[in-house]
């Protein structure tokens, strides 16, 4: 069987730094928990496709295994996971009954949709289905027997990929920090809007306040909202995204200047700031986490029939809140995982049209991934996270790097 250099995070390495932190997070040096290691590949099935990776994005679901402060996944899988949920891909082989559609495609002259060697693709992180076609884990994190894309190669199911958009008018980097992102983006917005409209028809406001606390998927649902004619504001501490977003006509709001939230009078200022500049109506919509200190902040800016919707469980799997308060203001608070397949093309097509990523202004290399990593834990990256992992690229996306 092929092998392949890949990183991996195992409960002994997860364990060490815990120790040597002494059990603060904040002091977990996550670059020497995510370790480079060699990743056997299975055999190639008549399904499967082979993929050489270009591009990965840094994700916070990677942080959270390194440090364990809400489930220790590495020793829930068995002591060792190979991370990584998504990523832009070259298809160096496939199946053979994918090779076999392409040929019988060919003979009858017809246009043939499936992978073929040279193609490039994104990779999505669905794991096993419910019956509605929602995942019940996550590609590389909670589902069993998978391993993930921080890897040089990797072998997966054609059902995890979907085609490039090279000609969306993004750069390989833009692009490589959506695959992930941009579904989560795309699935909190729809549910978002359409809670919303069961409350309030677009007869009687056509026009919503809507925030986004500072992120990548924050950022894209805002995205999504300012192509919809709504009204946006980012709340993020990051100057770099502000700027970013304001350029889209995004509203920014400094994080810090409201102390992150930690005390009851800044969530009374920011909440005063919010009814300033919605004529004191506050947020129709929300995204954020619903966890930590953005969580009462969240709350407290939602107007009358708001909707805040939430993706994962960053930084705690337990919250609580005041029923009766948001029962009164008709607030719905709305937990989702991740999207469908379907939705996950959908979200594609919307790549350099509506979704617009602000990257980090160091693209990293695959050698630099834990120190990648390791400062995304610390949040002092300017954007999204890109490494760089084949360091040939093939001539199909060279003009766009």
């Amino acid at each position: 069987m092929a092998k392949t250099r890949a990183y991996s995070i195992t409960k002994e390495a997860v364990d060490r730094e815990a120790k040597l932190a002494g059990g603060d997070y904040d002091k977990v040096d996550v670059s020497k928990v995510i370790k480079l290691d060699e990743l056997t590949l299975r055999e190639l099935g008549p399904r499967d496709v082979k993929l050489k990776i270009l591009a990965a994005s840094g994700e916070h679901n990677i942080s959270h295994a390194a440090l364990a402060d809400t489930v220790n996944i590495a020793e829930a899988r068995g002591g060792k996971i190979f991370p990584g949920n998504s990523a832009v891909g070259e298809v160096l082989a496939v199946g053979s009954a994918l090779a076999a559609e392409a040929k019988a495609a060919a003979d009858k002259k017809l246009p043939y949709k499936g992978f073929k060697p040279g193609d490039i693709v994104l990779t999505h992180c669905n794991g096993e289905a419910d019956e509605y076609g929602y995942p019940l884990r996550i590609w590389a994190y909670d589902q069993p027997e998978s391993d993930g894309w921080y890897s040089e190669e990797a072998v997966v199911g054609d059902w995890q990929l979907v085609k490039a958009p090279l000609e969306c008018g993004l750069s390989l980097w833009e692009i490589a920090a959506l695959p992930l992102r941009a579904p989560t983006a795309y699935h909190l917005w729809r549910r978002a809007v359409d809670m919303f409209r069961v409350k309030v028809t677009r007869e009687q406001r056509a026009v919503v306040n809507v925030l986004s606390f500072g992120g990548g998927v924050g950022e894209l649902f805002l995205m999504l909202a300012k192509a919809e004619g709504h009204n946006a504001f980012f709340c993020s501490g990051s100057p770099e995204r502000r700027a970013a977003l304001e350029k889209l006509g995004i509203k920014g709001i400094d994080q810090k200047a409201f102390n992150r939230f930690k005390g009851k009078d800044d969530i009374k200022a920011f909440n005063k700031e919010c009814k300033k500049l919605t004529n004191d109506e506050g947020m129709h919509l929300v995204c954020d986490m619903l966890r930590g200190p953005v969580f009462d902040a969240g709350l407290a800016i939602a107007g009358r029939c708001g909707v805040n919707v939430s993706a994962g469980w960053q930084l705690s799997q337990v919250v609580t809140y005041n029923s009766t308060l948001m029962s009164v203001k008709q607030v719905t608070i709305d937990h989702m995982h991740y999207e469908t397949i379907p939705g996950v093309r959908a979200a594609t097509e919307l790549y350099g049209k509506v979704f617009k990523p602000t990257i980090h202004s160091e693209v990293y290399s695959f050698e630099d991934l834990p120190r990648c990593m390791a400062e995304m834990t610390r949040n002092v990256q300017t954007g999204i996270p890109i490494v760089r992992i084949a360091k040939e690229l093939p001539a199909s996306v060279k003009q766009i790097t």
